[in-house]
């Protein structure tokens, strides 16, 4: 099934920062956290000792959003490099301390994830935006790192308005009739070990960016051959397209 999102990253930047400022400024309601400091960082410690029981120690850098997500800001990434060969890419802020967050799909409700080859850049930017003074000064990394933060961000903010379930696609519409982005999900799974948080299972959903060759094949033939074979040829779980495609 294809889900074609209307929600543009920059848009929701341009927002974000005129809701900030409106904020700053005193005009309208303030964003008032549902749940005290004290049971976000408990929240946050429980969160963290789960993911790495499946993705190993999380790295000591991270992307911090220069506004919240939660007033429309982008999402923080957290860095876990000890997974896989490679990067992963978590969020930690959709699954609030009571278990509840994006609109549960069929395992519960859940964080995102995403992976690149590339290892962590030893100058990692803990704040976005993450994009140097000189272009040319951005490693395969940085590239990787902004533009899944743009997906994680994107995909975070509409899995509170529809039911996002593995298995299915996703097309992100392009800035300004620029090339759309093109996802499948799937759980992210590692030695059978659950994403569990207080007890409770939730689901780590892994956004894996493929062509758009590779997401009408799975729209025509189903998502599960298309993930079979990105595995066959070693280019599961990750999201970088200097490859060939499959289909």
């Amino acid at each position: 099934m294809k889900i074609t999102i209307i929600i543009i990253v920059v848009v929701l930047a341009i927002w974000g920062i005129a809701l900030f400022l409106k904020h700053r400024s005193g005009a309208g309601r303030k964003y008032e956290p549902k749940f005290s400091d004290e049971e976000y960082k408990r929240d946050y410690e429980v969160k963290k000792a789960s993911l790495e029981r499946i993705l190993g120690p999380m790295h000591d850098l991270v992307g911090h959003a220069v506004i919240p997500f939660q007033i429309g800001g982008s999402v923080d990434m957290y860095y876990f490099p000890n997974a896989i060969p490679g990067t992963a890419f978590v969020t930690m802020e959709l699954i609030e301390p009571d278990g509840s967050g994006p609109k549960p799909n069929r395992i519960g409700t859940y964080e995102l994830i995403a992976f690149t080859k590339y290892p962590i850049a030893k100058k990692a930017y803990d704040v976005l935006p993450r994009i140097p003074s000189d272009k040319a000064e951005q490693s395969p990394f940085d590239k990787m790192e902004l533009r899944m933060c743009g997906v994680l961000t994107t995909i975070g903010r509409y899995s509170y308005e529809a039911v996002l379930n593995p298995g299915e696609t996703c097309e992100i519409p392009g800035y300004k009739g620029g090339p759309t982005t093109c996802l499948i999900f799937d759980e992210y799974k590692k030695n059978g070990v659950d994403f569990e948080i207080n007890g409770k299972r939730h689901c780590l959903l892994l956004c894996i960016e493929i062509f758009r060759s590779e997401m009408e094949y799975a729209m025509k033939n189903g998502s599960a051959a298309v993930l079979k074979k990105l595995k066959e040829k070693g280019y599961y779980p990750y999201s970088d397209l200097d490859r060939e495609p499959i289909y």
